[in-house]
C-alpha cells in the first residue's frame, strides 16, 4: 500500500532565469499591461547602486513610485508605511527587488491594499496562528488583485512562496499571512544583480535554502517528488556556495545557488511540513533579531543531530548529496557551514542563557515544532535542542 499524499501548487506564471533584471521586469510589466509600478526596494541596492535606476528607467512611464527602508525580518511599521506609498500611487503591480524582507513586505502589500490594513493591530484578523492544542489555524479571506514581480538578491527562497512573514513589533513574534495569489507572479533570477549583496548575507540566506532541503529530506511526511527537488537543491547549493565564495563574481555558480534555492522551496510551498530549525529559526528573528540566514547556520546542525533518533534512515539521503552517505547528517552540514565562515553557536550570533526559556516557549507558537519528525511536546525538548546549540 502506497501512502497518500498531495502536493500543492503556487499560484506563478513563470521564472526568467539569467536574464537582466530591468529588462526582464520591463517586460513583464508590459504584458501584465501595468500602468503604475511600486518598487519596493532593498535599501543599499537603491541608495548605492544603480540598479534600481535601470528598473525604472527601462519601466519608463510605467514606474510610478520606489521605497525603501524596509527593516530585517519584516516589522508590521515597515509594511504599512510601504503599502501606504503603494496606496498613494494607486499601484497596480508591485515589483519587489531585494533579500528575503524585502520579498515578504512585498508579498504583503497587496493583501494591505485588498483589505485596508492601515494600523498595527489591523494584520491580527488575517494572522495565521497555532491552537491550544497544537493544530495550525489559517484564517480564510479573499485574496489580493494587485500581484508581485519579486527579483530576489539572496537564496532564503521566500519569492517563492504564497507564505509572507511580518513581525509583530510589540509581541516580538514573525508571524505568518498566506493565500495563494500572494505569491508572486513571476520570478526574475538574475544572478548579476547579486553580485552586490554581501557576502556574508548571500552565504547565510543560502544556508537557510541549504536548511529547506535538510528538513525536507528528513521529514516523515514528505514524498518522492518533493525528496527529488530537496536532493536535487541541496546537491546544487552545496557546490554553488562553496564556488561562489571562492569566485564572487562566477555568475553560473550564482544562477545554480538561485536554481538549487527555488528547488529547495518547492516541497515548502507542496505542502511538505518542516522541523524544529525553522520554528526556532522563526523566533530568533523575530524575537532576538538575529539575522534570517544565520539561524539556520545556527540551528540546521544540531536539529538533524537531535532528530537522528527518529529518521536516521532518511538523513543518510542528506549524507549522500553532501558527498558521504556514510557520514552523519550533522557533521557534513557542520562541514559545509563552518567551511563558508558562517556562525555556527547560538552565542555567537549574540543569544545567551537566560534568553534559552522564552526562545522555547515562543518556539511552541509556531506549527512546524509540532511537525518536527522527533515529537516536540513542551518547552524542555526545545530547551534540550537549544542548549546543545549554546556554545
Amino acid at each position: 500500500m502506497v501512502p497518500a499524499s498531495r502536493v500543492r501548487l503556487a499560484d506563478m506564471e513563470g521564472v526568467m532565469l539569467g536574464t537582466p533584471a530591468a529588462q526582464a521586469v520591463a517586460r513583464l510589466a508590459e504584458q501584465r499591461g501595468a500602468a503604475r509600478v511600486f518598487i519596493l526596494a532593498g535599501t543599499t541596492l537603491n541608495r548605492n547602486t544603480d540598479e534600481i535606476r535601470r528598473i525604472e528607467a527601462a519601466l519608463g512611464e510605467r514606474h510610478a513610485a520606489t521605497h525603501d527602508g524596509m527593516r530585517a525580518h519584516s516589522p508590521r511599521g515597515d509594511v504599512l508605511a510601504a503599502a501606504k506609498v503603494a496606496r498613494d500611487c494607486d499601484a497596480d503591480l508591485v515589483v519587489t527587488v531585494g533579500g528575503g524582507s524585502v520579498t515578504d513586505a512585498g508579498k504583503a502589500i497587496p493583501l494591505c491594499l485588498k483589505h485596508n490594513i492601515a494600523a498595527h493591530d489591523d494584520f491580527d484578523a488575517y494572522r495565521n496562528r497555532v491552537n491550544g492544542d497544537g493544530s495550525g489555524f489559517h484564517p480564510t479571506f479573499e485574496g489580493p488583485d494587485v500581484r508581485v514581480i519579486a527579483v530576489p538578491t539572496t537564496l532564503s527562497g521566500g519569492e517563492f512562496n504564497a507564505l509572507a512573514g511580518v513581525t509583530d513589533e510589540v509581541t516580538k513574534l514573525k508571524q505568518g499571512y498566506e493565500h495563494r495569489r500572494m505569491a508572486p507572479a513571476a520570478v526574475v533570477l538574475d544572478p548579476a544583480i547579486t553580485v552586490h549583496t554581501p557576502e556574508w548575507v548571500w552565504l547565510s540566506t543560502g544556508v537557510r535554502a541549504v536548511d529547506h532541503c535538510c528538513e525536507t529530506l528528513g521529514s516523515l511526511r514528505s514524498n518522492a517528488f518533493c525528496d527529488g527537488m530537496a536532493e536535487s537543491g541541496l546537491r546544487l547549493l552545496a557546490s554553488g556556495l562553496a564556488r561562489s565564495k571562492v569566485e564572487p563574481d562566477n555568475l553560473e555558480a550564482r544562477l545554480n545557488c538561485q536554481v538549487g534555492a527555488w528547488q529547495s522551496m518547492i516541497p515548502v510551498v507542496g505542502g511538505v511540513a518542516l522541523g524544529a530549525s525553522h520554528a526556532i529559526g522563526h523566533v530568533l528573528g523575530g524575537t532576538c533579531d538575529v539575522p534570517h540566514g544565520y539561524t539556520s547556520c545556527v540551528m540546521a546542525p544540531f536539529v538533524q543531530a537531535w532528530n537522528a533518533p527518529a529518521n536516521a534512515g532518511r538523513q543518510r539521503r542528506i549524507s549522500a548529496a553532501l558527498g558521504d552517505a556514510d557520514r552523519p547528517a550533522a557533521e557534513l552540514l557542520d562541514a559545509l557551514i563552518r567551511g563558508l565562515g558562517m556562525p555556527r553557536s547560538l552565542r555567537e550570533v549574540g543569544i545567551g542563557e537566560e534568553q534559552l526559556p522564552l526562545i522555547a516557549a515562543n518556539t511552541l507558537q509556531d506549527y512546524w515544532s509540532r511537525t518536527n519528525p522527533r515529537p516536540i511536546d513542551g518547552v524542555p525538548e526545545v530547551m534540550e535542542i537549544l542548549r546543545s546549540a549554546l556554545g
